[in-house]
């Protein structure tokens, strides 16, 4: 028996990855079982050139033994096995790896698919273990070896016992404490829900023997212990199956299995590329949002795979946000991964598989807009927040991206449309696209403004959500066609002769206008004549940069209380209507009744537009102090 050291470097290294590296304990598992798949890997490519082997690819198994009385988990093979003098070599020197020289080797010849690449990965069974006993034997070879080790102190290599080639690698699991149940990767059941969820589609069978129920021959209702050989993995993964293979019912299935939705997807995207990516997705899209899709409790990110081996859970990087709500899974054989399985890289290559994705994110959704309007309008409506989100952030960069994914409600027809449809509608006069927002449609659609841009034969986009309005100031415009506010200042339906006539009036009115103005004091920047409205008497018009909706989103933000945001309204009045003469007659001979005259105006207008009043008690006794006169 010969007893060796670790390099003092290897020491530190396992230390760190222990107790770093790997996010959770229960990766060993995975690492173990990835490392046995590679030894089967490298016979069975050796099958394939030296008929000597006399093996095929149903010959070879993995084998998970359970024993909770000595306390051990052993994960078996019947693969390759190793010489003593790779024994040294891969696991003495802790990152030095036997798949990666395997695969540098062999890597001018086809369907050469070793998943382990770094030689770390064993380690992670002293997360777990005290104890590790490694007993292989090479193929061709009639003597075995055992290699042992406690830790990073060393390890020991000795002649073994071993009746047939491969590896058997027995770890003994540490006892429990009040912070770690080590116990519980001796339950057959833990252990079978971690090759499902981790190695469920490594390609050789994964067997274990697992206790269950026998009825008892000849005895009604009796039933004996009994252990059943099972293979715990499905083995063939969906996504690499051919698209004509798969039945809908077959999708819908792994799809409502896997991300545990009670519906079917509203679309499936099966994507299989090779070239500068190389790599296998399956990609759903929901027809609604997950439970806390809208909360910060949300993670986002597809499943990584790297050749049938779980690597990450949720991927954030493979997903922008605006696609956040898309569930799915990508499976890539040439990902750069790092010391461990869970880090990556940030290399290019990751990013040429996100940013390919996301035109299939896109080109899917857009021939449900153009095949299945009623299945996009109900997907809409659970995720169209996102993609107005996906607008208005990152200063509108991905415009170009979600713009002609976004519906709005419309006066045309009271359907949602797109913004493409609505410019492909105006009429040659009309220079601007036009919207109004509120809570509701019903709410936007008694506006004042809107019958002035109704009565012109232009039609309105009904802003209703929060974000709706920040999206398309971010935009600014659609195909050269300026996005207006119905109810922003710069609402110009006018004639040049119209315009000069009420710029005379205004004049004229300018001590009218004044004397409003300190009744109103800063609840407005002006007061003036507007021809905008048709029969109604008054409305608010805002300027600069924040409308009127928009102060009432950002006020109701988390933390605005300190720092609240204000509209600048311009309070306007109709310069046809009876109110505007009145108006003038009080200013020359009432100056109290022009104050109650002013501020029951400005309530009114508040009330039409969605502002709350700010003193509804003084409102209501103007209102019944002019009825009983």
């Amino acid at each position: 028996m010969r007893t060796k050291q670790f390099k003092s470097e290897s020491k530190k290294l396992m230390d760190m990855m222990i107790h770093s590296i790997y996010t959770h304990k229960e990766i060993f598992l995975r690492e173990i079982i990835s490392n046995a798949s590679d030894a089967l890997d490298k016979l069975y490519f050796r099958s394939l050139t030296d008929s000597s082997v006399g093996l095929s690819a149903d010959d070879f198994v993995i084998r998970i033994t359970v024993d909770k009385d000595a306390r051990t988990l052993t994960v078996s093979d019947n693969g390759c096995g190793m010489t003593e003098d790779e024994l040294d070599a891969n696991l003495g020197t802790i990152a030095k790896s036997g798949s990666s020289a395997f695969k540098a080797e062999n890597e001018k010849t086809e369907n050469v698919d070793i998943i382990g690449q770094f030689g770390v990965g064993f380690y992670s069974a002293f997360m777990v273990s005290d104890d590790v006993t490694v007993i292989t034997k090479a193929f061709g070879s009639d003597q075995a070896f055992c290699w042992h080790s406690t830790g990073a102190d060393g390890y020991t290599v000795a002649p073994g016992e071993k009746d047939s080639f491969g590896t058997d690698v027995i770890m003994h699991l540490k006892d429990d404490t009040e912070d770690e149940k080590y116990s519980e990767f001796l339950d057959p059941y833990r252990i079978s829900s971690l090759v499902k969820k981790y190695s469920d589609y490594i390609r050789h069978p994964i067997q274990m023997m697992f206790p269950t129920k026998k009825p008892i021959e000849g005895k009604e209702n009796e039933y004996e212990d009994v252990l059943e050989d099972r293979t715990l993995n499905s083995r063939i993964p969906l996504w690499k199956k051919n698209k004509n293979e798969i039945t809908e019912e077959e999708y819908n299935r792994f799809y409502q299995d896997k991300f545990f939705d009670y519906d079917a997807p509203a679309r499936v995207i099966h994507v299989a590329t090779e070239g500068q990516a190389t790599y296998h997705a399956l990609l759903f899209i929901p027809k609604h949002p997950a439970f806390d899709y809208y909360t910060k409790e949300y993670e986002k990110g597809l499943q990584l795979y790297s050749r049938g081996v779980l690597i990450m859970d949720k991927c954030a990087d493979l997903l922008p946000d605006y696609f956040s709500f898309v569930k799915g899974l990508v499976d890539s054989e040439d990902l750069s991964l790092n010391i461990s399985r869970e880090m990556l890289q940030h290399d290019g290559q990751l990013k040429l598989i996100a940013k390919t994705l996301e035109k299939k994110i896109k080109s899917e959704l857009e021939k449900m807009l153009k095949n299945d309007r009623e299945a996009y309008e109900a997907f809409f409506k659970s995720f169209g927040a996102q993609l107005k989100f996906g607008i208005y952030n990152d200063y509108g960069m991905h415009q170009d991206t979600l713009k002609d994914l976004l519906l709005f409600p419309s006066s045309f027809e009271k359907k949602p449309v797109t913004l493409k449809e609505y410019r492909e509608r105006m009429p040659e006069d009309q220079k601007n696209i036009y919207y109004g927002c509120g809570e509701t449609v019903e709410k936007i659609e008694i506006l004042p403004q809107c019958d002035a841009v109704r009565a012109k034969g232009y039609e309105i986009l009904y802003l209703t959500e929060n974000v709706d309005e920040f999206a398309l100031k971010m935009m600014r415009a659609y195909d050269e066609k300026t996005f207006i506010n119905i109810c922003d200042e710069s609402l110009d339906l006018s004639s040049e002769e119209d315009k000069k006539a009420l710029e005379s009036e205004n004049e004229q009115a300018k001590g009218l206008f004044d004397a409003m103005k300190e009744i109103l004091g800063d609840a407005v920047s002006s007061v003036r004549f507007t021809d905008k409205l048709n029969e109604h008497p008054v409305c608010l018009t805002s300027e600069g940069g924040v409308s009127l909706e928009m102060e009432k989103t950002l006020n109701a933000m988390p933390g605005a209380e300190q720092n609240k945001v204000k509209a600048t309204l311009i309070l306007e009045i109709n310069h046809r209507h009876a109110i505007a003469e009145k108006l003038q007659s009080l200013a020359e001979s009432n100056r109290d009744e022009l104050e109650k005259y002013t501020k029951l105006l400005y309530g009114e207008a508040c009330l039409i537009g969605g502002k709350s009043v700010a003193d509804p008690l003084e409102h209501s006794r103007l209102v019944c102090e002019l009825m009983t006169k």
